[in-house]
């Protein structure tokens, strides 16, 4: 994955590129390396899952920012966030979206709702564009807020290596393809967009495909502020997998078609969660607790789409409505 990445950008830095088919391509094909980095490889070495060297993990995990995005945001915003409140509205941030999308039935509604399922597909390809060029920083802020970073000179450290890893991107990414490849600008510009654009596609629709599904539950805290139950059975409710039985795929997205291993067990490596899956679901069973799959990723989208569009009719559920949807 880092060489689908990292060798068409050396191929345009070098300024050896001059068909405009030819950049795009290139292009793109970085683009599927760089969502593979964020699936396959930072993904697991910042859940210190990659590899037993703690060392291993921590320069992996690196890679996060090699693609213009921060590690130490993704921590926060993934590893403690979405996986101690997965689908809780306010505290997950995957399902904290803008206000002209809606992912929780919690969440406020208005008008451009009912057509979301249309234009999802727009802003999911926009979202690593978004994320690395200001979203890191919003998260960073938000993130002291809430009480993290709050070590002395940590918050103004962790914004000096955010501004300098982007500084680091952007100028392999586009300033140099801008200064050597002789092609118009805005073409180069648009392919570079082109690259973002499958990245955060291919990211999007298989993070959410996991969670935001008609047979998902969207739980609330309770007046004390207290998500009930146990962690386990929470996981098991609010996440479901998918395309189990291809090996390709699951290689592909870096495991991420066995999400409710992952979310029970974020400490092993996905290569593992294959094997693990037959004992999970026969647990799940054995105790009556639901173990969502769907056969194909065809099907998982297709259902993700139904919930968007039912997500986009209905009416906010009460916050006292407890924890089903």
């Amino acid at each position: 994955m880092l060489t689908i990445f990292l060798a068409p950008l050396l191929l345009i830095n070098i300024g050896v590129v001059s068909a405009p088919w030819l950049l795009f391509t290139l292009y793109i094909i970085s683009g599927v390396g760089m969502a593979g980095i964020g699936m396959g490889i930072m993904h697991d070495a910042i859940h210190g899952s990659y590899s037993k060297n703690k060392r291993v993990n921590k320069y992996l995990g690196y890679t996060m920012n090699l693609i213009g995005a921060n590690a130490t945001v993704w921590k926060i915003q993934h590893n403690i966030l979405h996986h101690t409140y997965t689908n809780v509205e306010g505290m997950d941030d995957d399902i904290n979206a803008p206000f002209f999308l809606r992912f929780s039935p919690h969440a406020k509604k208005n008008k451009l709702h009912q057509f979301q399922h249309l234009y999802v597909w727009f802003f999911y390809g926009l979202s690593t564009l978004s994320w690395v060029t200001v979203k890191d920083f919003i998260r960073l802020s938000r993130y002291k807020k809430m009480g993290f970073l709050n070590k002395k000179n940590e918050f103004r450290n962790e914004i000096i290596k955010v501004i300098g890893w982007k500084l680091l991107y952007y100028s392999y990414a586009l300033i140099i393809p801008l200064l050597m490849v002789s092609l118009a600008p805005w073409m180069i510009v648009l392919a570079f967009l082109s690259m973002h654009f499958v990245t955060g596609l291919l990211i999007s629709i298989i993070f959410q495909v996991a969670h935001i599904m008609p047979n998902t539950q969207f739980p609330l805290p309770n007046k004390d502020g207290v998500v009930e139950g146990d962690g386990f059975t929470h996981q098991l409710a609010t996440t479901t997998n998918f395309s189990p039985k291809s090996r390709f795929f699951s290689w592909l997205i870096g495991g991420l078609n066995y999400q409710i291993e992952h979310h029970l067990l974020p400490n092993i490596c996905h290569v593992h969660y294959k094997k693990i899956s037959g004992i999970v679901a026969d647990t799940a069973k054995e105790y009556g607790i639901p173990y969502h799959t769907k056969k194909t990723f065809a099907a998982a989208i297709m259902d993700h789409i139904r919930i968007l569009r039912k997500l986009g009719k209905m009416q906010p559920l009460p916050i006292q409505s407890g924890s089903n949807f």
